[in-house]
């Protein structure tokens, strides 16, 4: 049976493939404001700077938050290099992403949980 981050993985390509995702720290800034963002995911060993964009972009918006992987994770499941954050955009992904990671009870959390 494989882990709950590693299916959350194999989501998060799928919903690269599906075109419903922003990759990166700005395309997540930009799915924020824009209230496209659905999910956000953040790397484990994202910098600090990095990580505090996000979250003042966020403006008090309940958007949920995963810490999951490292960045090299995170950019290899979308394909593509290093990632420090990944939004999901795609609603039907990010509800199947955030029931794997965070449990069907928490969707509405913003509080960052490590997967």
């Amino acid at each position: 049976m494989e882990s709950r981050t590693t299916s959350a993985l194999r989501l998060l390509g799928l919903a690269r493939r599906a075109g419903g995702v922003a990759p990166g720290t700005e395309a997540v800034r930009r799915a924020i404001r824009e209230g496209e963002a659905r999910l956000i995911l953040i790397a484990g060993d994202a910098s600090s700077v990095q990580v505090e964009k996000v979250r003042t972009t966020l403006n008090d918006r309940a958007i949920p938050q995963v810490i999951l992987g490292d960045r090299n994770t995170l950019g290899a499941a979308v394909g593509l290099a290093p990632l420090t954050a990944v939004a999901v955009t795609n609603a039907e992904l990010a509800n199947k992403l955030a029931a794997e990671l965070i449990g069907a009870g928490d969707e509405g959390s913003t509080d960052a949980v490590e997967a």
